[in-house]
């Protein structure tokens, strides 16, 4: 052990260990520049672009949880040569000249699924794309936000308190313009960092078919996403769910053309309440626990008339308890329904784990979890000498990227021809069986 003395101001806790000092702060290399909202400064950050070189950084701000719409409203981006620039997008029909400017160059972005397809609204769209995020994931860091990666990669620490602030509003203060504007003052360093690592773990061309894919992905459209609403398993019955239904779209529509997210005008746990209840008037109604609030009251009629077309509805309209799919069952009945498959999955489950284990990648990241359950439970039709071939052309077929289909088609058809002891317990929904597919929207991870 060393005895060399602390430095000068330094205090040495007692017991003798060292306290870990806090990571410098990021700061703006050349201070905050004016935000960009008329025709002459967006022709100035144009020209600036398009005289810049190599890769450009680019984040957008959205007003989640204030705005019904995921509209862009503060656009960032920097690139070597031609500095940062905050655009407001509002104050622009478009921003497709500054598409044309950045041409070919490479997108650098932060978790693209969320931002692309607000940038794409704007007529952002890239052609060549590099995510922080995901090559993180790919390299197996720990925790991949933006703040943890810029500390553990470049030693500074990011403030991240305007993350949730209405960016909607106008004009934008200071402090969010800083905040905003540091989101992109190292993309280009950590993408340098991580693209290197890449390399060097061999995992490149995983990333890159990955970025592929994000550039090209569309999100398929939710089937009943009514369904969605929080606490939906205490709806009692299908009577209940629809007024859930009911409740659910009249209060889309309205937060639609108010513009609002939906939340602000009743909670969704309200909704339950309400459903369950079924109030036949507006007192009842906002007795209700949860109803109230100037929502509430001011389109207390629409709420009401929302639970008469439930209470009306025969039974034979009512929705089921469960959405049909084309998808196979909840894993959690699938010891019941076919010991066989449920034991094909505990094969799986292992050799995915060890997998992950192995090439350090998240398991969520191997496969979209939901091809994984899709070819266990009806496997292919072919020999034994065919399967590996079949499997990974319907894994392809499915979606997934020709690097998951090599890790992936051998252990899935090992998995299908010798399954696991039909006694273990598959009612537990694990990481290896999240329902959600990673790259469809912002409270999810990063496709897989």
């Amino acid at each position: 052990m060393s005895t060399e003395a602390p430095p000068p101001g330094h205090d040495e806790p007692a017991g003798g260990q060292v306290e870990e000092q806090p990571a410098p702060l990021l700061i703006l290399r050349d201070g905050l520049p004016e935000i960009t909202d008329t025709p002459e400064a967006l022709d100035a950050v144009v020209a600036r672009v398009a005289a810049g070189t190599g890769p450009i950084g680019l984040d957008a701000e959205r007003a989640s949880g204030y705005r019904y719409s995921a509209r862009a409203y503060l656009v960032q981006l920097r690139r070597e040569g031609a500095g940062t620039a905050l655009i407001d997008p509002v104050a622009f029909p478009d921003l497709t000249t500054l598409n044309d400017a950045i041409g070919g160059a490479e997108w650098i972005l932060h978790a693209a699924s969320q931002d692309l397809p607000c940038l794409r609204e704007i007529g952002l769209e890239p052609t060549s794309l590099f995510d922080t995020e995901l090559a993180a994931r790919l390299l197996g860091y720990p925790r991949v936000g933006l703040a943890t990666l810029v500390e553990s990669i470049v030693g500074k620490s990011m403030r991240k308190e305007h993350s949730a602030a209405d960016w909607s509003q106008r004009p934008l203060p200071t402090p969010w313009l800083e905040y905003a504007a540091l989101d992109v003052e190292v993309l280009l360093e950590l993408r340098e960092v991580l693209g290197r690592e890449l390399e060097e773990s061999g995992k490149a061309e995983w990333a890159r078919q990955e970025f592929e894919h994000l550039i090209h992905h569309v999100p398929p459209a939710r089937v009943d996403p009514w369904r969605r609403t929080s606490g939906i398993h205490k709806a009692k019955g299908r009577r209940a769910l629809a007024a859930v239904r009911e409740l659910w779209t009249v209060r889309d529509e309205l937060a639609a053309s108010l513009d609002t997210t939906p939340g602000r005008l009743i909670p969704d746990a309200a909704v339950i309440a309400a459903a369950n209840a079924l109030p036949t008037n507006g007192k009842l109604l906002l007795s209700t626990p949860g109803f109230h609030g100037r929502g509430a009251r001011r389109y207390l009629e629409s709420w009401v008339d929302a639970l008469k077309r439930a209470r009306a509805l025969p039974d034979a309209e009512l929705p089921p308890l469960a959405n049909r799919t084309d998808g196979p069952p909840q894993v959690r009945s699938w010891a019941d329904r076919d010991p066989v498959a449920a034991a094909r999955l505990n094969a799986a489950r292992t050799a995915v784990t060890a997998l992950s284990e192995e090439r350090n990648v998240p398991i969520e990241n191997l496969l979209t979890p939901d091809y994984l359950r899709r070819l266990l439970w009806t496997p292919p039709k072919v020999s034994d000498a065919d399967l590996e071939e079949a499997v990974a052309a319907e894994l392809l077929r499915l979606g997934a990227r020709q690097w998951q289909v090599e890790l992936m088609a051998p252990l899935i058809a090992e998995a299908i021809r010798h399954p696991a002891d039909t006694r273990a317990d598959t009612s537990a929904d694990t990481s290896a069986d999240a329902s959600a597919d990673p790259a469809a929207a912002a409270d999810e991870q990063s496709d897989g």
